[in-house]
């Protein structure tokens, strides 16, 4: 994203692997995150995601089922409703709707756009850069830019892979902000 502002956003995706290390560095270093959750992989531990909601992390939408073929292998009423289902879910558990939607894989088309707005929200957000395996990558350039969207995921190696941002973010002197406020659709 585009901007002079002096900030970066972390996202953190799927919900997989869940450690209470996780939410303690979270904490430590007071970073607020876009987590966008699938439901097949946290509605066996919901209140693990509360602990990050409660620290000032918001729950977004990433689908039911993490399809990441979902572009090619569904069509429109597919796609609404594995969007619909977490939306629902997200609302229950965490008691509000999510505004952001992440396609699994990062691949959306005309018909996932349509579906997004169908199901009320308000963004599709995609990444510049990803830490992973402990190292940062980049889409553009060699460093973190203002208004860059960071990917990372629920992993075991989120320790090294926050270890990393926080690096990049420091030397790149910029400020972690919580992406919904940036776009004002918190």
């Amino acid at each position: 994203m585009n901007t002079k502002h002096p900030v970066v956003f972390l996202t953190i995706d799927d919900g997989v692997t869940r450690t209470p290390e996780m939410v303690g560095l979270m904490a430590d270093y007071d970073y607020p995150a876009s987590i966008f959750l699938t439901r097949n992989f946290v509605q066996a531990d919901p209140g693990f995601f509360k602990q990050f909601a409660a620290q000032g992390s918001l729950v977004e939408n990433h689908t039911v089922s993490h399809n990441v073929n979902m572009v090619s292998q569904m069509g429109y009423q597919q796609q609404l409703a594995e969007i619909n289902g977490m939306q629902d879910y997200a609302r229950q558990q965490f008691g509000r709707s999510p505004t952001l939607f992440r396609p699994p894989g990062g691949a959306y088309s005309t018909a996932m756009r349509q579906a997004v707005a169908a199901a009320g929200l308000k963004a599709i957000i995609t990444w510049e850069a990803k830490s992973n395996a402990g190292k940062m990558d980049y889409q553009y350039g060699k460093a973190l830019r203002p208004g860059d969207i960071v990917l990372m995921h629920f992993r075991p190696e989120f320790a090294a892979d926050l270890a990393a941002f926080r690096a990049a973010q420091l030397a790149a002197g910029l400020e972690v902000v919580l992406l919904e406020d940036f776009l004002g659709v918190a």
